[in-house]
């Protein structure tokens, strides 16, 4: 997968060079309007839903974590929970997501961020050759192999994600 670098990049693409691995930056232009950023990204890219993943922080037991899953479903917090083997798990504060992670919402990368916070994917991503997550910024996205990502979030990979149809949103949880 070629490496297409942007002027002056973002901590995540930063650390995917650092790390000097392949990927590919992908950038569409963001409507503020959009409901959806994850849907937004997915639709302007032409990529499949299931392929591009959005980045949420959550609370589990009191100590901030990273959830990856796809934009076309939402997080399971109970899976969550269990992933880090913690009792229960909240939707973070966006505030605090934004200032924990050093990124703005609806462009928060799980890579690059200010503050090492354990990871989990959803078991999902490991069933597609790239992923698309997040760049850092809205109206840009990096796609990458999913065993990179894995790799350099220092992420578990687990069933955290559910169907979109199983219910509403979580407050707080934006896709």
């Amino acid at each position: 997968m070629p490496k297409k670098k942007t002027a002056g990049g973002t901590p995540a693409t930063v650390a995917l060079d650092a790390a000097a691995v392949p990927f590919t930056v992908h950038e569409y232009a963001h409507d503020p309007a959009a409901s959806s950023y994850g849907a937004e990204a997915a639709e302007a890219m032409g990529v499949p839903p299931g392929r591009v993943f959005k980045t949420l922080l959550a609370e589990t037991d009191g100590t901030l974590a990273v959830a990856v899953v796809p934009v076309s479903g939402q997080l399971d917090l109970k899976a969550l929970a269990t992933a880090l083997g913690a009792k229960r798990a909240t939707m973070a504060d966006p505030a605090t997501a934004e200032r924990t992670t050093g990124y703005v919402l609806g462009g928060i990368s799980p890579l690059g961020q200010r503050k090492k916070l354990r990871t989990v994917i959803d078991t999902t991503a490991l069933a597609h050759p790239t992923v698309y997550v997040s760049a850092g910024k809205r109206g840009m996205e990096v796609e990458l192999a999913p065993a990179d990502l894995v790799r350099l979030t220092n992420a578990v990979t687990w069933a955290i994600g559910r169907s979109q149809g199983r219910g509403e949103l979580r407050e707080g949880e934006r896709t």
